[in-house]
């Protein structure tokens, strides 16, 4: 199976240069990922990099506590999609969820949602691994109330990343009602295809050359 169509080829790190921006972007189009996924400071040259092809520009927002309030992150992505985002993957307001102020969380990703309606796709970044599973449950439900398009496992700087099990409880949570993002520690086609199977229908990763590579030498065989 080629997942490349199903994968942010994700550089966050906070000493990217330029020079590595144009190389994850020369590697999109090479590999027809789905999206590169970049700081906000790199939106603009993501786009233009990426103009006239099939790749698609994804930015963090509230990255990576989402504990901005809940105006500054909807500022922040209608200006990441006024310099060329297609994507937004905020981080919900985790301090807010475990405090069970979920009107709170919902009012602050419908906030994101509302200021990017129509223009750009939402993801929701839950930090799962920092969550019981009541509480995972329960970001899946505000995340698909609010409006969101996607809920997404992992920031990737947190304690842990991505989980089989958590996706498989995520897609319980909501089912075909909110796509799901598997983020964080995905290194190999194995575990990338069993996220896959597990009701992921988009990929987050920064070792994404590895991952397809491995697709290409089960194809030899």
């Amino acid at each position: 199976m080629d997942i490349a169509p199903m994968i942010d080829h994700t550089l966050l790190s906070q000493d990217a240069t330029e020079q590595m921006i144009e190389k994850l972007c020369d590697e999109a189009k090479a590999y027809g990922f789905a999206a590169v996924c970049v700081n906000p400071h790199y939106v603009g040259k993501a786009a233009r990099l990426l103009k006239d092809t099939d790749g698609k520009v994804a930015t963090v927002i509230g990255f990576p506590l989402g504990a901005n309030i809940k105006e500054v992150k909807a500022f922040e992505a209608l200006k990441a999609v006024g310099d060329g985002a297609d994507e937004i993957d905020m981080v919900m307001n985790i301090s807010a969820l475990k405090n069970r102020k979920y009107l709170q969380v919902e009012e602050d990703i419908r906030a994101v949602v509302d200021a990017v309606e129509g223009q750009a796709t939402v993801k929701v970044i839950i930090e799962a691994c920092l969550l019981s599973t009541e509480e995972k449950i329960k970001a899946c439900e505000i995340t698909r109330d609010a409006g969101a398009h996607f809920v997404k496992t992992s920031t990737g700087f947190a304690t842990g990343g991505a989980l089989i099990e958590d996706v498989e409880l995520m897609y319980r949570a909501v089912g075909d009602e909110v796509r799901i993002k598997a983020a964080g520690g995905i290194r190999d086609y194995d575990t990338a295809r069993a996220m896959i199977d597990a009701g992921a229908s988009r990929i987050g990763a920064s070792a994404s050359v590895d991952i397809i590579s491995g697709y290409n030498i089960k194809k030899r065989f």
